[in-house]
């Protein structure tokens, strides 16, 4: 459940433990973008993860008038299940692995090594093809606003969080639609604070249940939404 959650995690409990509350990601941006009213326009910079938290991170952009940048970091996917990952990689080429979960997987190092090898490939190709060659924005003294479609295992959230630290960000703030609560409740001991609308609990949990309408982002559309903020 959802309940007794730490003071910097705010949630709309109308929504708890609820499936199906938005209709799309731009939907989940407008409404996270009404949680986030007290940011202006000097008080920091809106980053989406490529590529399902960039449409909702474009939404946050536009009506709290924010810059708008892209934090690329992609998950190291199982060879027999592309949905499902054991480690994330980021934008400077640094990666995690998920050390509770490896032992349950039986994967071979050179496995491993393959996954760290093709997500990294993955991750600089993103980089260049959304960023070109831009420095990363000057973080330090901003608040820093991470957003995501969604926190299931929150893995790829927590490597994002950890690599934006170490670049300068010192008031980090994620902000994701829909999230498990023990995964929010982690993630939220990382940064200031934490917005997610739909907190739900149980045993299963996936992130398109939030939505009515779901379907993979393309990095086209990705590169076509930043072309427009």
């Amino acid at each position: 459940m959802a309940d007794n959650l730490p003071t910097n995690i705010h949630e709309l409990p109308e929504l708890r433990n609820r499936t199906e509350v938005f209709h799309n990601r731009i939907h989940a941006g407008q409404v996270l973008a009404d949680m986030l009213k007290p940011f202006n326009q000097k008080d920091g910079i809106v980053l989406g993860i490529p590529a399902g938290g960039v449409p909702v991170a474009a939404q946050i952009a536009k009506k709290l008038g924010l810059p708008f940048d892209v934090a690329v970091v992609n998950k190291i996917t199982l060879p027999w299940n592309t949905e499902a990952g054991y480690g994330a990689v980021a934008f400077d080429g640094t990666h995690r692995l998920n050390e509770e979960m490896l032992p349950q997987l039986r994967l071979s190092q050179k496995e491993i090594q393959t996954g760290i090898e093709k997500t990294t490939a993955k991750v600089l190709q993103r980089v260049v093809s959304l960023r070109g060659e831009k420095p990363l924005p000057e973080l330090s003294q901003k608040k820093t606003i991470v957003v995501d479609d969604g926190l299931a295992s929150g893995f790829t959230m927590l490597v994002a969080v950890e690599t934006l630290s170490k670049a300068g960000a010192d008031h980090i703030i994620v902000a994701v639609p829909t999230g498990h609560s023990g995964t929010v409740k982690k993630i939220a001991t990382k940064v200031k604070a934490l917005y997610c609308p739909n907190i739900r609990g149980g045993w299963r949990f996936a992130v398109a249940d939030a939505y009515k309408k779901w379907s993979d982002v393309k990095d086209e559309e990705v590169s076509e939404i930043m072309k427009k903020l």
